[in-house]
Parts: C-alpha cells; structure tokens; sequence
C-alpha cells in the first residue's frame, strides 16, 4: 500500500535536488512524478504521464460501470422479449455485461484522457505561477520518514498534503 505526497517546489533547481534525494532514500524513479506548467522543460525528472495528469483511470472506472449497468440490463430485456426465445442462453446476461463494461471503459477513458486530473485541480493557480509539483507514491510506512526528509533537507518547498488511496494502475 503506498500514499502519495505532495510537494511544491519553486523551480528546477530544487526538484532535481528533491529528485536526487528520494533515490538515495530507495524511493524508485518510477514513484516519483513531477508535473509543471505547459512549456517547462522537466528534462532529468521523471514527468507525470498522462495516468498521473489526467481523468484516463477515473473515467475508465465509471465508463465501466455504466457499461456493465447498460450490458447487464439489455441482456435481461433481450432475455425477457420475444428475441429472448430464440437467444436464451444461461450466459447472456453476463456476456451483454461484460461487453458493455469494457466499451463503456474504452469510450470513457478515450474522453478522461483530455480531461486534467481532478485530484490535481487545486494545484493549478501554484502551476501557472511557475512553481513544480512532486508526486510521490511512497509506502505508507515510510511517509513520516519521507516527509521529515522532506521538510529537514528542502525548506524552500512546502507539503501540500497526503493522498491516502493511491490507484494501483498509474
């Protein structure tokens, strides 16, 4: 289980320096993500993709979920209509719903990808006045060790909180 800090940093210099920091603490390069505004050249830190930036995993989940719920009841009215004789099958159900799921999954995350992350919204005003926010999905064991690092080695930055849930995915 891992929780993700946020840090904001005030420019290059210091998210290298932060970068560096977090490697030699054992945290792999590919749990620490920096993101700033369109136009900053993040060369030598590892740059949020579009999991990280955008709605892609939120949408694909609700998308999913309502397709599942239209599958799922297309397959009952096909089951109960005078097509249902000919197409009774045990599965039907199921196999609508699954359908369903996943083109509802594919269509939604197609449409979350454009999308900026809602959980990086507040972030925004900070972004645009050229500042650099540090994702950092670290084990939950180590999140007072890390933030204490954090805080001793990198006053110009400031802690912008935890996020408990952490998707598996991204």
């Amino acid at each position: 289980m891992r929780k993700r800090i946020y840090w904001l940093l005030p420019d290059l210099h210091s998210a290298r320096e932060v970068m560096n920091d977090l490697l030699l603490a054992r945290i792999e390069n590919s749990h620490i993500h920096f993101m700033a505004r369109e136009g900053v050249d993040l060369s030598g830190l590892h740059e949020a993709n579009l999991l990280q930036a955008s709605d892609f995993v939120r949408s694909a989940q609700v998308g999913m979920a309502l397709g599942a719920a239209v599958g799922a009841a297309a397959g009952v009215l096909i089951t109960f209509s005078s097509l249902g004789d000919a197409l009774s099958k045990p599965g039907l159900v199921a196999a609508l719903a699954a359908l369903g799921a996943g083109f509802g999954a594919w269509s939604a995350s197609m449409i979350g990808a454009s999308i900026p992350s809602r959980r990086l919204r507040r972030f925004e005003p900070a972004l645009a006045r050229g500042q650099i926010l540090l994702m950092a999905d670290v084990p939950a064991r180590r999140v007072n060790e890390i933030e204490a690092m954090l805080h001793a080695k990198h006053r110009e930055g400031h802690d912008e909180g935890l996020e408990p849930n952490v998707p598996a995915f991204p």
